[in-house]
């Protein structure tokens, strides 16, 4: 996104703010309707994948999609915003890598299960982790990029204590195991995308400048 003309920019970073506060507010209202439409799944017990298959599992699959596809110009977008001193190609790159991974994950398991169950496991798992692990990554590479921007520099420590927070709990869901339940993945699935509008809402009004 190298756009010269300050409106067209303008616009191009506005729609992809709204983009992404969009997908993100869709996700968030879609997995919480499908709790209420799903008793037959403990909540507390759950991952949010198991919601992925079954009745209404194509509205979750279909907002996956939407996410990740929100996902991407909004990390190029924040890197158009910044600073060419405060602009690096990693924090990027995760978050598209993480985005296919996301889109993987919705789209593997829309077919792979009645075709190759054991391939579908492994496939889902792979795309899974991937994508945790490219987008919080790719959330904390992020922050710390904004305080080498004057503008971004008022973001930076909630952006890093956000990012981190998410990073831990990461982890901790991973490797304690009294963190296995579904709430605890679910939390870290809600801030990371509570992040993706966080960071939507600091780039409408960057659009500004």
């Amino acid at each position: 996104m190298t756009l010269e003309n300050p409106t067209a920019r303008r616009n191009a970073l506005r729609a992809s703010a709204a983009l992404a506060m969009a997908a993100a507010l869709l996700f968030l209202a879609t997995a919480a309707c499908l709790h209420l439409l799903r008793p037959d799944l403990d909540w507390r017990q759950a991952t949010l994948s198991r919601y992925l298959s079954g009745p209404h599992g194509l509205a979750l699959r279909t907002v996956y999609v939407v996410l990740a596809v929100a996902i991407v110009p909004l990390a190029l977008a924040l890197r158009a915003s910044l600073a060419p001193a405060a602009r690096s190609a990693a924090p990027t790159l995760l978050m598209v890598g993480g985005a296919l991974s996301l889109s993987g994950v919705s789209i593997g398991d829309s077919w792979l299960p009645e075709i190759d169950a054991d391939f579908h496991h492994w496939f889902h798992h792979a795309c899974a982790i991937s994508a945790f692990l490219l987008v919080t990554t790719g959330m904390v590479l992020q922050a710390a990029r904004f305080r080498l921007d004057a503008h971004w520099r008022r973001h930076h420590r909630t952006a890093m204590a956000w990012s981190l927070a998410c990073f831990a709990l990461l982890w901790l869901h991973a490797l304690w195991p009294p963190a296995k339940p579904g709430w605890v993945q679910k939390l870290l699935i809600a801030m990371i995308v509570g992040a993706m509008a966080m960071a939507a809402g600091w780039l409408w009004r960057a659009a500004r400048r």
